[in-house]
């Protein structure tokens, strides 16, 4: 497999940036890459995790899009280049992530009913959350999905199983709009935050790169609020009986040495979901599966590649 098929730092010819509006008026941003094919092989919406833009996925994107899929993404409500929630510098606020849900349900629809089928949708991090939170709730309806280190609880840190209410105790002695933390993208450690993510520097620095190349497009660190839903989502989803009800086949890459997210959580819930393939990686994976070092990254690729032509019909 190819190590890369574009130019990670510029924006591959035929995809183009564009404007949404949310149903409640919210100014969203999207990238959107038709599929050149006469006979599209489908559509793929693509959804990053808290503070990613698109662009930090073009290499994947283009991996799918070479196979004739017409793949699209937008940037999360209060991030990105998406309408920002907060005057708090580049913070990444959300006050309810149902708001998150609301926005995929709209995007879906329009989304689903302007490409062709197949449908998938593919979240990474936060946007694992989400997609499957959206498919427990039975707003979206796509053909298959695949979720990349979902993120399904967080990883433990200083305040161990007191994490939450810690949260609560700490975010409402002011606004909890403002920054939890100054940055990296977890407390209370020495790891830094390209360990964290991915044991390539290359691709790493790539992110960093477009962050200077497009400032407006970088997200900081996460409001407490954000801190404080995220744990009541992930709660409630994982209490969530419609976990079970859940139609759509589901592919789960999970990274067992994530430092971000918590694995555990993840396998727990996967069996609950009827139609499940669960795929894990071990110390060679940090958080970022897809933007990993060539092994790990063409691995989880050639996963999902399976899964696509095993589970998805061809139109």
């Amino acid at each position: 497999m190819a190590t890369s098929l574009i130019d990670r730092r510029a924006l591959p010819p035929g995809a183009r940036v564009s404007r949404w509006a949310a149903p409640d008026g919210w100014d969203m941003r999207v990238l959107d890459w038709p599929a050149q094919a006469d006979t599209p092989r489908g559509s793929i919406l693509f959804q990053g995790g808290r503070g990613d833009v698109a662009e930090k996925y073009l290499e994947s994107l283009a991996h799918w899009h070479a196979q004739g899929w017409h793949v699209a993404s937008f940037d999360w409500r209060g991030q990105g280049g998406s309408g920002r929630c907060t005057d708090a510098g580049n913070c990444g606020h959300i006050d309810d992530y149902g708001r998150y849900v609301g926005d995929l349900r709209a995007f879906h629809a329009d989304w689903h009913a302007s490409t062709p089928g197949p449908h998938v949708v593919m979240g990474h991090s936060m946007g694992g959350h989400l997609v499957l939170r959206a498919l427990a709730e039975g707003v979206i309806r796509p053909d298959a999905a695949v979720l990349v280190a979902p993120m399904l609880g967080f990883r433990r840190g200083v305040f161990g199983p007191f994490a939450e209410r810690a949260a609560q105790l700490l975010g409402g002695l002011g606004d909890t709009a403002r920054p939890a933390w100054k940055g990296n993208e977890k407390p209370y450690t020495t790891t830094t935050r390209n360990t964290l993510l991915t044991h390539d520097a290359a691709r790493y620095s790539d992110e960093i790169w477009w962050q200077m190349h497009q400032p407006a497009l970088m997200t900081g660190p996460p409001s407490w609020r954000w801190v404080i839903e995220g744990f009541k989502s992930m709660r409630a989803l994982a209490a969530d009986p419609r976990l079970g009800n859940i139609v759509a086949p589901v592919l789960m890459l999970v990274a067992t040495r994530d430092g971000l997210v918590d694995p555990r959580a993840a396998l727990r819930l996967a069996p609950r979901i009827r139609d499940c393939r669960v795929v894990t990686f071990g110390r060679e994976s940090a958080h970022e599966i897809l933007r990993e070092v060539d092994a790990v990254r063409d691995r989880a690729l050639s996963e999902i590649d399976a899964f696509l032509t095993e589970r998805v019909p061809r139109p």
